[in-house]
C-alpha cells in the first residue's frame, strides 16, 4: 500500500460487503491492535439527525477551551480524510496510508475466520481508533454513530457522556418501522453509569430511552426538560438563543449555522460539557462556549456558498432533515425567488419526504446522480405528485444553467442526499468561481 488512491481504492472495495451490524469483528480488530479505544476520553453522537453538527459544536468549544480534539464522523463533504479529523483538519493522505497498512493485513485475516469480512465502516472506524489511541492522542475525542447505535461499529467504546441528538423514521429497513424501535437501536449506545443527553421528543422515544438509562443506572438530561431553548431568534449571519437549565443561563448564543434546529444541536453540546465541566473532567468557560459556538462550521449542511444571489447547500437526506430546510428556507427567504435541486437515494422514505414539498413556494426540479442507490428522477416526481416539478437527469448542465441564470436576490437550494451534495460541492463551488470572478 504506497499511494493514497490504492489506499481509498481498498477501503472501498470493503463496500461490497454492505451493511453488516455487530461487534463481534469490532472487538477482534480492536483487540489485535492492542485496544486502542481504551486510552480515549470520548463523547459518543447518536440520533436521527444532527450528529455531525453536535459533533462539531463540542469540537469547537473544547478547541477554544485548549483541548485537542479529534473527530470521527460520516460522510463526508469534500474529502474521505474528514471522517478522521483533529481540530478540524482532516488527517494527511500519508497518515491514512499508514492506517490502511496496519488495519489491511488484519481486515484480511479477519476474513477467513467465523465472522466474516469487516465493512468499509468498520474498516474506518477502527483506524479512527487506532489513530487517536495509538498515532495522534488528544484530550477528547468525539465519535459520530454511522447506523443505529446498539449495534454500531462506534458502540466499543466506553464513553464519557452519551448524546442522542432526535428520533426519526430513518433506514426503517434495518433499525425499525416505529419511533419505539429506532429509538430502542439508538438508546444502545447508554452505557453503565454514563450520563446521556438527549433532544428526542416524541414520548413513545423518550419513553424508551429513559427505560435503557433506568437500566444501565445512568443520569438522563433532556431537552425542554432539564435545560431548555429560549428566545430563539433568526438573525443574518445565523442563529441567536438563551441556554436554559436548572444552573445556568447564557443569554444571546450566537451559531453561525442556520435553523433552529442547529440551537438543538447546541443545547445538547453544551449541556453535555457543562455536565463534565462540574464532574471536573474538563475547565471551561463562558467565553469559550460564546466563541465555539460563533465559530462552529459544518459543510453541506445549510452551508451558504454565497449571498446575493444566495447559493446554499443542504444535505436534508431524509423526512426530519427536510423538515428542517423547508422551515429555515421559508423563514429566511419567502419573499424571494427560490429554486430547488434535489436528488435522493432510493431506499429513503420518499413517500412521506417529497410531497413535503408542497410546504414551500419554490421552483423544484428533480435530479439523479452517479451512486449505487441514487433514486431516478422520473421516479421522484412521480413520487412527489408535484404537477410543475422539473426532472433533469444530468445534475451538472441543470446547475450551470440555473447558476447562469441567477439574479442577485435569487435563492439556489441545492438538497437531498449528503454524498449528492458532496459530489455536487466542488462543481458549483467552480460555477461560482468562473461566473463571478471569485
Amino acid at each position: 500500500m504506497n499511494t493514497y488512491s490504492e489506499a481509498i481504492s481498498w477501503i472501498h472495495s470493503q463496500l461490497k460487503y454492505g451493511i453488516n451490524l455487530g461487534l463481534a469483528r469490532m472487538e477482534w480488530l480492536l483487540k489485535e491492535l492492542g485496544n486502542p479505544e481504551m486510552k480515549l476520553k470520548a463523547i459518543h453522537v447518536a440520533g436521527t439527525n444532527g450528529k455531525g453538527s453536535t459533533v462539531t459544536f463540542l469540537r469547537s468549544i473544547l478547541n477554544e477551551a485548549g483541548y485537542d480534539v479529534g473527530t470521527f464522523t460520516s460522510p463526508y463533504i469534500e474529502t474521505f480524510n474528514e471522517r478522521i479529523s483533529i481540530n478540524g483538519s482532516p488527517i494527511s493522505d500519508d497518515e491514512l496510508i499508514e492506517l490502511t497498512r496496519v488495519i489491511k493485513p488484519l481486515a484480511e485475516e479477519l476474513k477467513k475466520g467465523e465472522w466474516g469480512p469487516p465493512t468499509e465502516f468498520e474498516i474506518i472506524t477502527a483506524m479512527a481508533l487506532y489513530y487517536f489511541g495509538n498515532i495522534r492522542q488528544v484530550d477528547f475525542t468525539t465519535l459520530e454513530v454511522g447506523l443505529g447505535g446498539r449495534y454500531d461499529s462506534t458502540n466499543i467504546i466506553q464513553p464519557l457522556a452519551g448524546i442522542i441528538t432526535n428520533i426519526g423514521k430513518d433506514h426503517i429497513n434495518i433499525l425499525g418501522d416505529t419511533i419505539g424501535k429506532i429509538a430502542y437501536e439508538k438508546a444502545g449506545i447508554i452505557k453503565e453509569g454514563i450520563p446521556v443527553f438527549t433532544g428526542a421528543k416524541q414520548r413513545e422515544a423518550l419513553s424508551v430511552i429513559r427505560e435503557e438509562t433506568e437500566k444501565k443506572q445512568a443520569v438522563l438530561f433532556q431537552l425542554g426538560s432539564d435545560f431548555s431553548i429560549e428566545n430563539n431568534e433568526s438573525i443574518p449571519s445565523g442563529e441567536k438563543f438563551t441556554f436554559q437549565s436548572k444552573e445556568t443561563t447564557y443569554e444571546n448564543l450566537k451559531l453561525s449555522l442556520l435553523g433552529r434546529h442547529q440551537t438543538e444541536n447546541a443545547a445538547l453540546a453544551v449541556a453535555s460539557l457543562l455536565y463534565m465541566k462540574e464532574k471536573k473532567l474538563l475547565q471551561l468557560h463562558e467565553k469559550d462556549i460564546r466563541a465555539g459556538l460563533k465559530k462552529a462550521y459544518w459543510p453541506g449542511r445549510m452551508e451558504v456558498l454565497r449571498e446575493h444571489p444566495t447559493v446554499i447547500l443542504d444535505g436534508a437526506h431524509n423526512a426530519e432533515g427536510l423538515e428542517a430546510f423547508l422551515s429555515t428556507m421559508k423563514e429566511r427567504y419567502s419573499k424571494r425567488k427560490v429554486q430547488v435541486i434535489f436528488a435522493a437515494l432510493e431506499d429513503k422514505d420518499l413517500p412521506h419526504m417529497l410531497p413535503l414539498f408542497k410546504k414551500i413556494n419554490a421552483k423544484v426540479t428533480f435530479t439523479e446522480f452517479d451512486f449505487p442507490r441514487a433514486a431516478n428522477a422520473l421516479k421522484l416526481k412521480e413520487i412527489a405528485k408535484i404537477e410543475d416539478a422539473a426532472i433533469e437527469s444530468n445534475w451538472r448542465s441543470l446547475a450551470e444553467r440555473i447558476v447562469s441564470e441567477l439574479h442577485p436576490e435569487d435563492v439556489l437550494a441545492v438538497t437531498g442526499s449528503l454524498y449528492f451534495i458532496s459530489e455536487v460541492k466542488p462543481f458549483i463551488v467552480e460555477l461560482l468561481r468562473e461566473k463571478y470572478q471569485i
